[in-house]
């Protein structure tokens, strides 16, 4: 008989999160991670508001919730007055890279050494469903209620790709929680990015698409399937910037 998987100590309690939100999949990988890492009585997030805000309720540790978009600005304190912490921005597409997106860019820019972890779900998930800079073209949200245009709004950001090709960070990745050898993979990331910070590499970031049926106005099923069938070709996965060898 198969041994069960033993939870993550700080990750013991139930979430609240949508049925068929990605959020607690990422989550649980965080900790195996910390775990793995010797680190999950070592760490700090700092919080974006909206679904990854709701991290505060399913952790035991230390966190802070940070205004909107400014996790960023929010973990670089941290790390600079506390640098043997680890520190993870646990934020939404919507927080990161839209009212964020100033203090996000420049933490990438000064390679700060810290990791910031981004659930893309393409939409202002808690606060509305409302239209963020990952909506895809056409994608109707409660902004967009025609579709996303892309002549008035700009095509949406692939911010990994921007931190790999601009920056001189440590890591960045993009991964997906829609299959399980995806969910995999996404954990083997999220551990070379806390890795790339443990050993003073620099800025390190992992984004994770993510279903959103609620504010897609679909089962859970259809949203995973939207995932795979939309999303993924638009966001490739996989990891853009490598750690250099030490």
């Amino acid at each position: 008989m198969a041994k069960a998987m033993k939870i993550p100590e700080i990750a013991e309690k139930t979430s609240s999160f949508c049925p068929g939100c990605g959020h607690g999949i990422v989550i649980r990988l965080i900790t195996e991670c910390l775990e793995e890492l010797g680190q999950d009585k070592n760490i700090i997030f700092g919080l974006g508001v909206g679904c990854s805000s709701l991290l505060g309720g399913v952790l035991e540790t230390d966190r802070l919730h940070c205004l909107h978009g400014r996790a960023g600005a929010v973990c670089t304190g941290m790390k600079r007055v506390s640098p043997d912490n680890v520190v993870i921005a646990y934020q939404g597409d919507g927080d990161a890279y839209s009212i964020g997106l100033a203090e996000t860019t420049s933490a990438a820019y000064r390679n700060e050494n810290f990791t910031v972890i981004t659930v893309n779900n393409t939409n202002y998930g808690m606060t509305g469903g409302q239209m963020s800079n990952t909506t895809m073209p056409g994608q109707k949200t409660t902004t967009s209620p025609k579709g996303r245009d892309c002549s008035v709004t700009g095509n949406p950001i692939k911010f990994p790709e921007l931190v790999a090709d601009q920056f001189d960070a440590a890591y960045a990745a993009r991964g997906a929680v829609n299959t399980p050898v995806n969910i995999k993979k996404v954990k083997g990331y999220i551990k070379n990015a806390l890795e790339a910070q443990i050993n003073g590499e620099g800025y390190s970031v992992v984004e994770i698409l993510s279903p959103c049926p609620t504010n897609w106005g679909m089962t859970a099923l259809k949203a995973m399937e939207r995932v795979e069938k939309e999303l993924i070709p638009y966001y490739p996965l996989g990891e853009f910037k490598k750690r250099e060898a030490k």
